[in-house]
């Protein structure tokens, strides 16, 4: 049923040749899945398969063309931020601010895909581009890119060369190295760096065989000093570099591990004349804008889940069981019509339908949730035999996707989590859910099928397992890794100290000199900084810091001296080690200005380590936009 569906599963990138051995660890991993049940999936493609037979309609998505060579690297280069590489010597001050900020696998996966670049235009004789070397200040010489490598190759590529020949040898019969146990998830280091690290050694071979389907390794986000940022606590100015620098991340963390990163080229989307199904996630977000300023997911979207929160989540076969096609068919028609005006009845539909509406409205989008160009990315991520690798690829992923499909996948997926909660009344458990909602992601009518002959069950498992990570790790994928906030602080740092001219530059220079050396200075202890509030208090507050201070001491010991006060005005908050119960959810610490935007601290920041950090921000206490308000 999968080679005749008329939606088809978006075709798997091919390895590149060094990645041979992982698919070893690919198919001991589906033998493990073997004992869960595929049945879900199958009858999910056979609902969707006559569904699609109903409809008869053409595809909303043009073919997605192969580029030719060279074109993948510059469409690569342009994505990353790096498009002036292409071109001539003209003004590249964005460039070089950019590569300034990357870690050494980042700019090796940089020069490498130049050199490609650089090469294929060579071979079409078209006009000459940017040597790499002069990017990353190789000595210039007469010989041609491709004879350096020959007689000056990668360092890094050829090591990688090296251990993937010994690799062959080793057995990665492995998904998961500590089944049930607690491990820590490092995202201080770059990812790409780790890998480096560890590809010296065996770091694999100690790995075991997933014995159990549902038993997944029980990950911990490894705090340092400076918390830990989620998707949300950075200003939008600040998050739209993070897809820049995470492609960059996972193209160089691919480069490590021997995957060739392959991505589709995005397609022209075709319009419709329907208001909700079928539309862009970009066209319905503006339209409920209207209605609904600082909407960040389909009000659509919002009230089938809600509908299904309300009354499905106990109903046994949630998601599985189908509804009637003729039935939803004629809901859609008729949401088409009375969704915006408030005219439609949720309590008059039957829960299977929502069910139905909600895989039907995700599989109707005109480009998959998770994005025509990523797709095939997603779904190679399964060839990665670590688990702990597959994370660090499935959040750079993440964080790559736009905006509106980022906060629609992440409302699905905390929804599906509420359905797995409920297992023990719906009978839908994780490996379920995941197998029912896997070709509602994975597969798409406008994507091509080129599925090899018998990859079939391999790639539906695979699938499956993505939507199980996803839906498992959500909290740890939704985090912005502190080694991406730090390139984030370098770009910020290097723009604004490009409108300053050379004379002010020195003596910035000399008076931050001169600030470290007070600051790491032994013989002061404490600092005191001023705190502002967003809240009724006109004063700003004394805080005095030391190296115990976090944030949660200065928000609990602000939240009773309001209460002592009968919520008058603070003058100043002599800050104390609080170790007493008292809470305040209600009220959040922000960092704003210096090299930085706008970021939402973790309760568990230590303040005097941010402050060497970026020593000319201002601290705001705002109040959770999750609460009601205060005053």
């Amino acid at each position: 049923s999968t080679r005749n569906c008329p939606c088809k599963m978006s075709q798997l990138p091919p390895m590149s040749p060094l990645a041979s051995p992982v698919s070893e660890g690919t198919n001991s991993r589906v033998e493990a899945l073997d004992n869960l049940s595929m049945d879900s999936f199958w009858l999910e493609v056979e609902n969707i398969k006559q569904s699609a037979e109903v409809e008869q309609e053409e595809c909303s998505l043009a073919d997605v063309k192969t580029p030719e060579e060279g074109e993948a690297e510059a469409e690569w280069l342009q994505d990353a931020g790096l498009s002036e590489l292409l071109g001539d010597r003209g003004s590249d001050n964005d460039n070089l601010v950019l590569l300034s900020t990357l870690t050494q696998t980042q700019a090796a996966a940089v020069q490498r895909r130049l050199d490609t670049y650089s090469r294929s235009r060579r071979r079409k004789s078209k006009h000459p581009v940017r040597d790499v070397r002069d990017i990353f200040g190789v000595a210039s010489s007469e010989e041609t890119a491709a004879e350096k490598e020959e007689s000056n190759p990668d360092p890094l590529w050829q090591n990688l060369q090296t251990a993937n020949a010994q690799r062959k040898t080793q057995d990665y019969s492995c998904t998961v190295r500590n089944p049930g146990k607690e491990e820590v998830f490092n995202m201080d280091v770059a990812y790409s760096e780790q890998a480096a690290v560890l590809l010296k050694g065996s770091f694999l071979s100690e790995s075991r065989k997933l014995k159990d389907g549902n038993a997944l390794t029980k990950f911990k986000i490894l705090k340092g000093r400076l918390g830990v940022t989620r998707i949300g606590d950075l200003s939008a100015q600040d998050m739209k570099k993070i897809p820049t620098l995470a492609l960059i991340e996972l193209t160089a963390l691919c480069d490590i591990l021997g995957f060739e990163l392959k991505r589709n080229k995005a397609a022209k989307l075709k319009t419709t004349e329907k208001r909700l199904f079928g539309v862009p996630l970009n066209t319905l977000l503006e339209n409920d804008q209207k209605l609904l300023p600082n909407t960040k997911v389909p009000l659509l979207l919002q009230a089938m889940l809600s509908c299904l929160e309300k009354r499905g989540l106990e109903t046994e076969g949630i998601l599985r069981v189908s509804g009637s096609q003729t039935r939803i068919k004629s809901l859609e028609q008729k949401l088409e019509r009375d969704f915006y005006t408030g005219l439609f009845r949720w309590d008059e539909v039957h829960q299977n339908d929502v069910s139905g509406l909600l895989k039907r409205f995700i599989r109707e989008l005109p480009a998959p949730l998770l994005t025509a160009e990523y797709l095939p990315a997603f779904a190679a991520v399964q060839n990665i035999p670590d688990l702990k690798q597959r994370l660090q690829a499935l959040n750079l992923l993440i964080l790559i996707l736009p905006e509106p499909n980022r906060n629609t996948l992440k409302a699905l997926l905390e929804f599906l989590s509420k359905v797995v909660a409920r297992e023990n009344n719906n009978k839908m458990n994780l490996w379920n859910v995941s197998t029912v909602m896997a070709p509602n992601l994975f597969m798409h009518k406008g994507l091509p099928n080129k599925i090899p002959e018998g990859k079939e069950k391999q790639l539906a498992e695979g699938a499956a397992d993505m939507v199980r990570l996803m839906i498992h790790y959500q909290d740890l994928l939704w985090t912005v890794s502190s080694f991406l906030v730090a390139q984030v602080r370098k770009l910020n740092e290097s723009n604004s100290k490009r409108f300053c001219d050379k004379r002010i530059k020195n003596l910035l220079r000399k008076i931050h000199a001169d600030k470290d050396k007070v600051e790491k200075n032994q013989a002061e202890p404490l600092k005191t900084v001023k705190v502002h509030t967003s809240l009724l208090l006109k004063d700003s507050l004394e805080v005095h810091l030391n190296n115990a201070t976090r944030v949660a001491d200065v928000l609990r010991q602000f939240q009773k001296n309001l209460c002592q006060n009968g919520w008058s005005i603070i003058n100043t908050v002599n800050l104390l080690k609080c170790n007493n119960s008292i809470e305040c959810p209600n009220l959040l610490l922000y960092e704003v200005g210096g090299n930085i935007g706008e970021h939402c601290l973790d309760p568990d920041t230590y303040l005097l380590d941010l402050y060497h950090i970026n020593p000319h921000a201002e601290w705001i206490i705002k109040q959770n936009p999750s609460y009601p308000r205060m005053f």
